[in-house]
């Protein structure tokens, strides 16, 4: 093989390479999906959101229904409020369930929302009044230690 035919075999993985770390990249950054589909925003506030980033999915029984569009801190109750752009096609009802929740042990973060039975839908601007917060491992662990060092464990 000639020179140029290697250096144009190198150059071509090269760019396979630059391009798989620029897919990575994108994909861990949750910025793959450049999703402007129509949808509805609805709030929900949480004591403790954990590791919960911008455009962390929403998601229905394991389907990806929206994205996290902001988050907050109101400065009075000091609890996060947490945006949720709901996609179009999906109606969720007043009674239903949001949580902050972990795939796998150590994965992604997202919220995931718990239809209730309410005849009644969420509309645009709508709040969620029922939340769970994230489950922090060291203060679960902090929580048990100081039991045990209390005398509950014997």
């Amino acid at each position: 093989m000639s020179r140029s035919t290697v250096d144009l075999w190198v150059g071509i993985f090269v760019t396979i390479g630059i391009g798989a770390v620029l897919f990575l990249a994108l994909k861990v950054g949750n910025l793959t999906s450049f999703n402007s589909a129509p949808g509805y925003r609805v709030e929900a506030r949480f004591d403790n959101i954990g590791g919960l980033k911008l455009r962390a999915p929403v998601k229905a029984a394991g389907v990806a229904v929206g994205r996290v569009e902001k988050i907050r801190l109101d400065p009075t109750t000091y609890q996060a409020i947490v945006t949720l752009r709901i996609d179009r096609g999906f109606e969720f009802t007043t009674d239903t369930i949001a949580s902050i929740l972990t795939s796998g042990l150590l994965g992604e973060v997202y919220i995931g929302l718990d239809a209730g039975g309410d005849a009644k839908m969420i509309g645009d601007g709508g709040k969620i009044g029922k939340t769970q917060s994230a489950v922090v491992l060291e203060k679960l662990i902090g929580q048990f230690l100081f039991d045990k060092a209390g005398g509950g464990g014997k």
